[in-house]
């Protein structure tokens, strides 16, 4: 069965004066796919993100996010995706089950879906005894599964996630991405940006950024083929290191 496409962007520019932060993007992503998004800082990952979650307009392009326009439709976007990222996830001040809530609100779930979720949260985490603890007390890797299983408690069509891992140590890092596998298998399409290039080989398919466009598109398996390489950091190296 063929998978419905969930982001379309065609021709994306995104453009700062004189400076193009997105010349000319062009992809597709699946339901329930895994997409990586590659690239050094300053490549224009965060900005077409922005775009892709109706936070920021594009100069140009054809873009759909869930089906949603992102000039016309923004509203309708944000109700069907999550985001997460590690500089901002949780509310440090807040408890954990304050999070919850917060969150559940936001993504317009009702009191009794709330209460629910919240309780299954608590549960899957085992943090039942500390559901009044401060969200600062929690070890950071407790901070981002939690902080991406909240942002998922919605059902949204797809997550964002905006280097999700950083800082975080490497046994830490692979209970996330099993995090990341069960929501893409429950049809959920993730759209991930990192530094890891070994998170790389985690993804269905990658795109590597280069100075605001895309210089590679395609799984991770046929990428180190055709640029005869080991691993994704091979890749990497090859395409933007000149």
């Amino acid at each position: 069965m063929r998978q419905n496409i969930v982001i379309q962007a065609e021709h994306l520019y995104k453009r700062f004066g004189k400076f193009t932060a997105n010349d000319d993007l062009n992809f597709s992503v699946r339901e329930g796919e895994i997409f990586g998004f590659l690239g050094a800082n300053g490549a224009g990952k965060t900005t077409a993100i922005k775009i892709l979650c109706g936070l920021s307009k594009p100069t140009s392009g054809i873009i759909k996010v869930a089906g949603y326009d992102v000039y016309t439709q923004t509203e309708f976007i944000k109700r069907n995706i999550g985001y997460m990222s590690q500089k901002f996830s949780l509310y440090n001040d807040l408890t954990i089950t304050e999070n919850i809530r917060f969150y559940g609100g936001i993504y317009g779930l009702s009191l009794h879906a709330i209460k629910s979720r919240t309780e299954e949260l608590l549960k899957q985490f085992s943090l039942i005894p500390y559901r009044n603890s401060l969200i600062k007390d929690l070890p950071l890797g407790w901070r981002q599964k939690l902080a991406f299983s909240i942002a998922i408690m919605h059902s949204p069509k797809i997550v964002f996630l905006d280097e999700p891992t950083s800082g975080v140590d490497p046994a830490i890092r692979r209970q996330f991405w099993e995090l990341i596998y069960e929501a893409s298998s429950k049809g959920i399409t993730v759209f991930v940006t990192t530094h890891y290039m070994d998170e790389a080989e985690y993804c269905h398919r990658v795109t590597i950024m280069h100075e605001g466009k895309i210089v590679a598109i395609d799984s991770p398996k046929r990428l180190k083929e055709k640029f005869d390489s080991d691993d994704i950091y091979g890749v990497f190296l090859k395409l933007v290191i000149k």
